[in-house]
């Protein structure tokens, strides 16, 4: 009498595990749902770059929050550093009006580029593809009025 050959594996039978079909009486198993796994399994579809964002509102959100705090936080500390030159008068050292035309040139020119970004940041389409572009807009956002405070917060002594 010979045994069959199925190579190095055991045969493979019906499967009575719980996520197997229902393809034997006595042992039903979960609802079968056509994906070969159980309990209602539904395979998740990866968004294309050309499928709607429901997040897209985040980033411009959070941004805005922080500009409306920080902006003026900036102006105000800006506005004041000019009396760091209080002290010296006319003979003021170089790297301290270095460091206030820095801070000014950057409320002015931040400013610009502040608005602007987030003005991109809310106006991008909602779709998947923009999602690292609205990110990075509401980063440029926020930098400005972040830098004019670390400048105002390290400015030299006279």
């Amino acid at each position: 009498m010979t045994t069959p050959q199925h190579g190095p594996y055991p045969p493979q039978g019906p499967q009575h595990g719980p996520y197997s079909p229902p393809n034997h009486p006595n042992h039903p198993g979960p609802p079968y749902n056509g994906y070969g796994y159980g309990y209602g399994y539904v395979p998740y579809r990866v968004p294309g770059p050309d499928d709607f964002d429901h997040r897209t509102s985040t980033a411009p959100l959070i941004a805005t929050v922080l500009l409306t705090v920080l902006g003026p936080a900036a102006l105000f500390l800006g506005g004041l550093s000019v009396m760091a030159t209080d002290s010296c008068g006319s003979d003021c050292p170089t790297a301290l009006t270095t460091w206030l035309y820095l801070i000014y040139g950057t409320i002015v020119f931040g400013g610009v580029l502040s608005l602007a970004a987030l003005v991109t940041a809310w106006s991008l389409p909602r779709k998947v593809r923009y999602w690292n572009l609205r990110r990075w807009a509401a980063f440029i956002t926020v930098a400005p009025s972040v830098l004019v405070i670390a400048l105002v917060c390290t400015i030299p002594s006279p």
